[in-house]
């Protein structure tokens, strides 16, 4: 990739950039020094400043056609809202950007995973312009002269009549080398979008284990069954500490013992960054009753590890933490129209940009738990591709109102299904079996993410399972466990809608229906 035409730094928290002026060896941003240097993988780009620094941003005068469409990525979870677009200059897509042009060419670039950088992309018609924040939480990070390896920029660029998904596809493979794939297939069951936290306990868990496994037979594989947030104390989104269960769950090792007598694989949700004690690592600010954990300091990720450790010596086989991107921004982080923007809290350690903070947290977390499989939720998928076997792609779906899951569920496997088995295995989250949805509608969606071989995670209310729902349940994960339908499925009209109905599945095309005979529900619940 050729070096870019201007480069501007933010220094401090200046409102105005410092234009580069170029020098033998990069800009001269005031007291910054940005390089871009082209590399085996791409273009290497590095910083060097003595003073607090904010961003970064690079500039590529190549025009873009008239009549583009342009799609970008997610900060971390989709939240229903990635779709094609015209070009806009004040639209920010995260990580990477791809492009149709009139004549049905692909082209496209971005960043490659792990950066030490929160990276976002604008696309216009004279231009794209490359912006790096490198805040530590809501302060310029203060490198004191430490040159900071930015990031890695890599461009892609298809023969006309590349289909689009195919592109995105190969960009995504050139923007990571080492993607962390799990050894056995997965899907089974995940209790919280029939029980949500409340009124279930260690017999539940059980019954769940049971029916999974009487519904989802699969001879090649056994499914996971995961306990989501309820078995510990405090709540339906507690915090730790997490060296104890608590009532039904007070001998976790026995809980898991027997999920495994039923069949099926233990795994285990958990929110690494709360905690209900103050232990630490803890902020001094508390989040309503709890305390944040700050994942600079080197007594969190020792006591992340330490609860990991736990889990494995309890004989959990997957490990789904949940939460750290809130816990550290004080929000969830849809796309939007701005950058990612700074954190609630200050770390300790300001030295560090917040991208490198997260990428040790994440290491930490797969360095734990070592056989086990990582299931990583409200996690930034972009630092945590290769340090995570799992990566929840879309907000949560819904046991209670199957417009949610249409909006996030659909949506997060159309725009991000090409990122499976290139970053990670992509998670759409669970399809529900519950009196509140209905199950012809769930029914479409457990198909087309069984075919796609991504995590097939289900919520089945007992009081749902009747023979039409156990005969589906039992194709998907015989389709789970082959690794979904030969050839995969992509979607087809995904360039006009943000939630495609129709697809290709294997070498078939197929049509879905999401919506109810009257549209879709005006009420959203929250849930």
């Amino acid at each position: 990739m050729p070096g870019p035409d201007a480069v501007f730094a933010w220094q401090g928290d200046e409102p105005e950039p410092r234009r580069g002026e170029p020098t033998g060896d990069g800009w001269e941003c005031g007291d910054a020094l940005v390089r871009a240097v082209p590399g085996a993988a791409g273009l290497d780009v590095s910083v060097e400043a003595a003073a607090p620094l904010s961003r970064v941003a690079l500039r590529w005068d190549r025009p873009q056609p008239e009549g583009s469409l342009v799609l970008g990525d997610a900060w971390e979870r989709a939240y229903g809202d990635l779709r094609w677009e015209p070009p806009r200059p004040e639209r920010l897509l995260p990580w990477y950007w791809l492009a149709t042009t009139p004549d049905g060419g692909v082209r496209g670039a971005g960043v490659r995973v792990r950066p030490a950088a929160f990276c976002g992309w604008t696309v216009d018609l004279t231009g794209t312009t490359l912006w790096l924040d490198v805040r530590s939480g809501p302060e310029p990070v203060r490198l004191a002269g430490r040159r900071l390896e930015l990031a890695t920029v890599v461009t892609w660029e298809g023969a006309v009549g590349v289909p689009p998904f195919e592109a995105l596809q190969g960009l995504c493979s050139a923007l990571c080398s080492d993607p962390l794939l799990p050894s056995v297939p997965v899907f089974g069951s995940n209790n919280w979008y029939y029980a949500y936290g409340v009124g279930f306990d260690a017999s539940a868990v059980l019954r769940d284990a049971d029916v999974v496994r009487r519904a989802m037979p699969a001879s090649d594989g056994s499914p996971y069954c995961v306990i989501d947030a309820g078995w510990s104390e405090g709540g339906t989104a507690p915090g730790g500490p997490w060296d104890r269960g608590w009532k039904s769950f007070s001998d976790m090792a026995s809980v898991a013992d027997s999920i495994r007598d039923a069949g099926c694989r233990p795994g285990l949700w958990f929110r690494p960054l709360l905690s209900r004690e103050p232990v630490p690592g803890a902020r001094d600010e508390r989040l309503g009753d709890d305390w944040p954990l700050d994942p600079s300091r080197p007594e969190t990720l020792a006591l992340v590890g330490e609860s990991i450790r736990g889990f494995r010596e309890w004989g959990y086989e997957l490990v789904k933490h949940d939460f750290s991107t809130y816990d550290v921004f004080g929000r969830f982080l849809p796309r939007s129209d701005v950058a990612s923007g700074p954190t609630r809290w200050r770390f300790a350690d300001a030295s560090r940009t917040t991208a490198e903070i997260l990428v040790d947290l994440y290491r930490t977390v797969r360095d734990a738990a070592g056989d086990a499989t990582v299931l990583g939720c409200n996690t930034v998928g972009h630092l945590a591709a290769g340090l995570e076997h799992v990566h929840r792609v879309g907000d949560d779906t819904s046991g209670r109102q199957w417009e949610r899951t249409r909006r996030m569920g659909v949506n997060a496997l159309a725009f991000r299904l090409a990122q499976h088995g290139r970053f990670f295995a992509v998670d759409a989250d669970c399809i529900p079996s519950t009196p509140a949805t209905p199950w012809e509608l769930n029914r479409q969606f457990l198909e087309l993410v069984a075919a796609s071989g991504t995590a097939t995670f289900v919520s089945v209310d007992p009081t749902t399972l009747d023979a039409r729902v156990a005969s589906d349940l039992e194709r998907a994960a015989a389709l789970a466990v082959a690794g979904g339908a030969p050839g995969g499925v992509a979607p087809l009209d995904w360039q006009s809608t943000p939630t495609p109905r129709r697809w290709r599945v294997g070498a078939e095309q197929r049509t879905y229906a999401w919506e109810r005979p009257w549209g879709a529900d005006l009420e959203m619940d929250g849930s």
